[in-house]
């Protein structure tokens, strides 16, 4: 344990050198229209007449969403505009993701962490099963402190994303690691108007933002900085402080072109756990909104450089991308609160630093073989991850000494030195057999290596494993989508493939997993399904898309919370289906709605921890659905109104079973009757929120927004668990401790407005 103590429970930037740097790249920010002006002439936009609203064509679908017909190889891919991204009500930056049909971006703690996703039955946690990228960047963190494919978009200013390009499912060559359930890649815009904005809110809500670009020598420079406060509706408040910088110089167009853009962000907050239903009734905390550890909280520091270019290579198209990322993190969390340890608690510093490098390029080549119409795909990718990563004991943020931790079980400290290479090569043909037949066939080779040096390989041992070792594999995945298009406006499509996800290094080489019924776990768990879909446009100014899909996994993420992040399960299996439809009502107002309903299950039965046993996977929705209206240009008016729905989903993997009761609480239980545990079912109940933003242009310079934000004052959980824990109070009384339901609740009614300054 001595290692353990030399380890450093809190890596804080140097706020003041933050401070400095912060302030002079605003200052760039505001000074570069005037620097740009020198090298070319920017003349002000005409005067915007705004006391009438404008004359309007005849209605005509447009947006890109719905433009897909003749060239997707599913209907679960898509393609979500500007427009819809800037209209849509989010009080969070993750929450831009919600423009994917059926995904729910949720927390379960602090602003500053991850967000937790949702999607097609799925429980995501914190981003396995959803590649993303921003700006070709992938977000998505392997072996990472907290929870496997970590995806941290709180660096994302939502003024900047112009696109979101979607897919579902894994029959997409050029989509890898953690895209089998979903991926979504977020495009930043190359210009932006010059403007500085001012936001206020309640629960302690201030954010100034500050963004423009101008042309500079044969391209356009933007700059953007964000800075903002919020505590949020809870007793020990979140004091987020968020600062946020983005500096981007771009060339050409549609037809060839390139980017540069350097990121840095840097936050601080206070965490409020999901804390268990009995500590409410108890009264060990006031509220729904109290803390039972206020010294829970968080910081990240990530920056990042990287290049883009897409331009005319022969007959064909390249598309190129390079990247630098560094992220560091430190979350202090404590789930189980005395069940480990009754003198200091459980709480845990889950730290990591991490440096990124990588890239990409595809080419794409139309060609005429035996005299039929293909185009064909070729693309790799490879990424370099080297990190120092792991979990120790700490009370109020600073470390317990070896010998404070004498007792806890080598498992709950970790420190590792990991290295991680990603390569993949994929080749994709589209061949169009006659007008109203396509083909879509791919193949991916995917290859990953790892190696951990176990930092307390010594601890480890002593308990019979260590985390230490090398891991490699490759994985080839077919995939393929026939369409069948009777008429321009219809096609019918039917798709396979297969996937993966990546496991955390340090649990593969572990190698502990043969309980569930694993002979080990893989490196890569293979995932493979099938979907059968349909697009149409019924008229003009409608659009629908339907699919039914299955999905099967090798080995599902569960989370563990005695450790605080997810693990590797047992296999799964998830049918359903998805409806989504579109209709413009006229040239300025936009309806959309989506709905999903899934059946996921473990294909055998498993033991959550609690005593219960089943095939449920827990936090696996049922149902999700959308329903947003989005007004534009009419005269200064815009805004858009949304309602989301998550339906109820299980919480416990099924009933109690004797035999587990007495495994799970050894020397305690002798069945189910005398275990700490609810006999039945524990289901967690969903939720349907309603958010709105309006948007007016009080003059040709000046903007007014105000958002209210759970209009209806939903009273709910935003996020549910179950598992073991021990409260203070109960260390005499539970040596094993006792299962509950664990809230986070969701946000109250509130609002929020901004002005701002165009110049």
């Amino acid at each position: 344990m001595a290692l353990a103590s030399s380890v450093p429970v809190s890596r804080r930037f140097d706020r003041v050198s933050l401070r400095r740097l912060l302030a002079g790249s605003s200052l760039l920010c505001l000074t570069a229209p005037a620097l740009a002006q020198q090298a070319g002439p920017n003349p002000p936009p005409p005067p915007v007449d705004t006391s009438q609203p404008a004359q309007l064509p005849e209605v005509t679908v447009t947006a890109s969403r719905r433009d897909l017909l003749g060239t997707a190889s599913t209907a679960s891919e898509g393609v979500v505009d500007d427009q819809e991204i800037q209209l849509t009500p989010a009080y969070r930056p993750g929450q831009v993701l919600e423009t994917v049909p059926g995904l729910t971006a949720t927390v379960h703690s602090g602003e500053g962490k991850a967000n937790q996703y949702l999607m097609r039955g799925y429980n995501l946690d914190h981003g396995t099963d959803l590649e993303t990228y921003v700006d070709g960047m992938p977000i998505n963190q392997p072996t990472h402190a907290h929870g496997q494919g970590y995806t941290d978009l709180n660096f994302m200013m939502p003024e900047l994303a112009n696109q979101i390009s979607y897919t579902k499912g894994p029959y997409y060559a050029n989509v890898g690691d953690f895209g089998a359930v979903g991926s979504a890649r977020i495009d930043y815009r190359d210009t932006i108007e010059n403007q500085a904005t001012v936001g206020v809110g309640t629960l302690g809500y201030e954010r100034v933002f500050t963004a423009g670009s101008q042309p500079v020598g044969a391209g356009q420079f933007l700059g953007a900085a964000e800075f903002q406060h919020y505590d949020g509706p809870f007793v020990v408040p979140d004091d987020e402080r968020k600062e946020n910088l983005v500096l981007r110089y771009s060339e050409g167009g549609q037809a060839e072109g390139f980017s540069i853009t350097g990121m840095f962000y840097h936050n601080d907050w206070t965490n409020t756990t999901d804390i268990p239903l009995r500590a409410i009734t108890d009264g060990a905390v006031p509220n729904r909104f109290g803390s039972l550890d206020p010294s829970d909280g968080g910081n990240a520091l990530r920056a990042s450089l990287s290049g883009n270019y897409h331009g005319e290579l022969g007959p064909g198209q390249l598309a190129a991308s390079a990247f630098y990322i560094y992220n560091q993190l430190d979350l202090f969390n404590d789930f189980t609160h005395f069940l480990v340890d009754p003198m200091h608690g459980d709480q845990e510093d889950q730290f990591e630093t991490r440096n990124v490098v990588g890239g990409g390029a595809s080419y794409t080549l139309p060609a005429t073989v035996a005299g039929l119409d293909n185009e064909f795909l070729l693309g790799t990718s490879i990424r370099y991850d080297t990190l120092n990563v792991g979990r120790l004991p700490s009370q109020g943020q600073v470390a317990l000494t070896p010998l404070q931790t004498a007792s806890d079980p080598a498992s709950f400290s970790n420190n590792d030195d990991v290295n991680l290479f990603a390569g993949a090569l994929y080749l994709q043909t589209t061949t169009h057999w006659m007008p109203t037949v396509r083909t879509v066939l791919g193949l991916r080779e995917d290859y990953q290596y790892g190696t951990d040096h176990d930092l307390l390989a010594a601890l480890h041992e002593t308990a019979g494993y260590t985390n230490g070792g090398t891991r490699a594999q490759s994985l080839p995945q077919p995939k393929g989508s026939v369409i069948y298009a009777p008429r321009p406006d219809l096609e019918f499509y039917l798709s396979g493939g297969e996937g993966f996800h990546s496991a955390d290094l340090r649990g593969v080489n572990q190698d502990r997993y043969a309980a569930l019924g694993l002979p080990g776990t893989s490196l890569l768990a293979r995932q493979w399904g099938e979907e059968i879909g349909v697009r149409a446009n019924v008229r003009k100014d409608l659009a629908l898309t339907f699919a039914v899909y299955n999905l099967w996994q090798q080995s599902e993420t569960i989370i563990d919370p005695d450790v605080g992040m997810d693990s590797a399960g047992p296999p799964s299996e998830r049918y359903g289906f998805e409806v989504n439809a579109t209709y413009q009502i006229r040239q300025w107002l936009e309806l959309y709605g989506s709905f999903s309903g899934n059946h996921a299950r473990f294909t055998r039965p498993f033991d959550d921890g609690t005593g219960h046993v089943g095939e449920y996977i827990t936090d696996a929705p049922a149902m999700a659905g959308s329903l947003a209206l989005y007004l534009h240009d009419l005269g200064p008016w815009s805004g858009g109104l949304a309602y989301r729905y998550l339906g109820d989903y299980p919480l416990s993997s099924g009933p109690c079973m004797n035999a587990a009761a007495v495994h799970d609480f050894p020397g305690v239980a002798t069945s189910c009757a005398n275990a700490p545990t609810t006999p039945g079912q524990v289901n967690g109940k969903g939720y349907g929120q309603l958010n709105l933003d309006v948007h007016y242009a009080i003059a040709p310079t000046w903007r007014a927004s105000f958002g209210i934000y759970n209009l209806l004052n939903t009273h709910a959980a935003a996020a549910e668990f179950w598992y073991v824990d021990r409260l203070q109070s109960e260390i005499a009384a539970y040596p094993q401790g006792r299962a509950d339901v664990h809230q986070h609740p969701l946000e109250p009614l509130m609002a929020r407005i901004g002005l701002t300054m165009l110049f």
